[in-house]
C-alpha cells in the first residue's frame, strides 16, 4: 500500500480509470461480436454502425490505438459487404 498522499491518490485514479476501461472494452467487444453474429444482412449492418461509433470513441479516448480500430472497421466492412 502506498504511503505517500500522492500515489494514494494515483492508486484510487487508477483503479476508477480501470473499471471504467474495462467496461467499455467489454462493450465494444459485445459491439464487434455482434456485427459477426447478426442473422441477416441488414442486422449486420446496424450491428456494423454501433460498433463504428464505439471504435472511434475508443481509439479518441486511447482505450485501443487508432490503427487497430481501423483495422477492425476494415474488416468489419468487408465481413459485412460478403454477407448474403
Amino acid at each position: 500500500m502506498p504511503r505517500i498522499k500522492s500515489a494514494k491518490k494515483a492508486m484510487r485514479q487508477a483503479r476508477r480509470r480501470t473499471v471504467t476501461n474495462r467496461a467499455q472494452r467489454s462493450a465494444l467487444r459485445t459491439a464487434l461480436k455482434r456485427v459477426r453474429g447478426a442473422a441477416s444482412k441488414q442486422e449486420a449492418t446496424q450491428a456494423y454502425g454501433a460498433a463504428v461509433t464505439l471504435l472511434d470513441r475508443a481509439a479518441r479516448k486511447g482505450l485501443i490505438h487508432k490503427n487497430n480500430a481501423a483495422r477492425h472497421k476494415s474488416r468489419l466492412a468487408k465481413y459485412v459487404r460478403t454477407k448474403a
